[in-house]
């Protein structure tokens, strides 16, 4: 059992889903119950999965919760992608926040290489 508080790539994924938030706010009313609420969701899903993953009593369990936090970041990042695509959130800050989300799968996808080559 790992203390997900300590990980950074908890700590980065908490602060990306903040930012989630963030920049959702001022998504059209009409978006609080698509877009916004399946972005909110999403970046909340990512350090959750991660935090759970931690009180996972073996490796593979624990592998199988980041595969999920993993999931959730690319449907994280489709989502950013579409809201640019129809206007809604600004383009540079699609691009900033897809190079974040990237930085975040890229530490998702070495913890579970990690692990994996423990196992």
């Amino acid at each position: 059992m790992h203390n997900f508080k300590e990980l950074k790539v908890w700590q980065k994924s908490v602060d990306f889903a903040v930012k989630v938030y963030s920049a959702t706010k001022d998504f059209p009313m009409e978006e609080k119950f698509g877009l916004v609420s399946q972005m909110r969701r999403a970046g909340v899903s990512i350090p959750s999965n991660i935090a759970e993953g931690c009180a996972k009593t073996s490796g593979k369990s624990f592998v199988n919760s980041l595969e999920i936090s993993l999931g959730e970041s690319f449907e994280l990042e489709t989502q950013l992608i579409i809201s640019e695509r129809v206007g809604i959130l600004d383009s540079e800050k699609a691009i900033e926040m897809e190079k974040e989300l990237g930085e975040v799968q890229r530490m998702i996808t070495g913890l579970k290489s990690s692990l994996e080559a423990r196992s």
